[in-house]
């Protein structure tokens, strides 16, 4: 499977920055790299610790940002402020928010049918 990539916006009140992000249906929160989130003037309003692929644990501030997928609206999200070696990540948090889910052989995003229980 090859990776897939969309194109959108990250906005926190007048600012807004265009972003490629790679969607990654492994990862949970979606993720800023550094140039993006201080761009935005984004601060952390709390830190989390994550385990990567290779075992190795890291912390990274969390902050929220309005994210724009174009076609799907806007959304607020919850985002992980990266470093400057990061990958902009869409996480599936965001896509849930969006109703959204990845479709692997398709390599799109496509809407979901959600359940109300």
């Amino acid at each position: 499977m090859g990776l897939v990539y969309v194109d959108g916006y990250v906005r926190k009140g007048g600012k807004r920055v265009d972003v490629r992000f790679l969607v990654d249906s492994g990862a949970t929160y979606t993720v800023l790299k550094k140039s993006v989130w201080e761009r935005l003037g984004l601060e952390p309003i709390d830190e989390m610790e994550f385990i990567l692929a290779d075992g190795t644990t890291i912390r990274r501030g969390i902050s929220e940002a309005v994210i724009g997928l174009p076609g799907y609206g806007e959304r607020h999200s919850p985002v992980v402020l990266g470093e400057s070696e990061d990958e902009n990540l869409l996480g599936t948090v965001t896509l849930e928010i969006f109703g959204l889910i990845l479709d692997p052989f398709r390599r799109e995003l496509r809407r979901i049918r959600a359940l109300m229980k």
